[in-house]
């Protein structure tokens, strides 16, 4: 019987939030940390490809002019979109919602809130699901 680590299921908008300005900005780097890696367990098998560690989308950011995060953060909610896709969750997610909710929604000032919480409950969801079915 294969042994697996469990993923988290519970994390929160409004802690990723709260604990943004606490920390110094230090917790929502370690979740973005995580999630790549926890992406990378729950399609990696499936789907083939490796999401880019986070350290090096902080660390190469400066060198594209500040382009590589919004190329991350496309690659990574369409990976995520697929795998829900996949899995049969009935979600609805993808780069168009990155593009829509934490771009263009900041001319709003909330959109970029509103996709942290979407982003959060798609990761969520996939977790839980590997939890359950690998």
């Amino acid at each position: 019987m294969e042994v697996r680590k469990q993923l988290p299921t519970s994390r929160s908008w409004w802690k990723f939030i709260l604990l943004s300005p606490i920390t110094l900005g230090i917790y929502p780097l370690v979740v973005m940390f995580k999630i790549a890696d926890e992406i990378n367990a729950v399609a990696g098998p499936h789907d083939g490809l490796k999401t880019m560690d986070y350290v090096w989308v902080l660390v190469l950011s400066p060198f594209t002019l500040g382009i590589l995060p919004f190329v991350w953060f496309h690659k990574l909610a369409n990976r995520m979109g697929a795998e829900l896709h996949r899995r049969g969750i009935a979600y609805d997610f993808s780069a168009s919602t990155f593009w829509l909710w934490s771009v263009v929604g900041a001319l709003i000032g909330v959109g970029p809130i509103v996709f942290i919480a979407k982003f959060l409950k798609a990761m969520n969801l996939l977790n839980a699901d590997y939890n359950e079915k690998g």
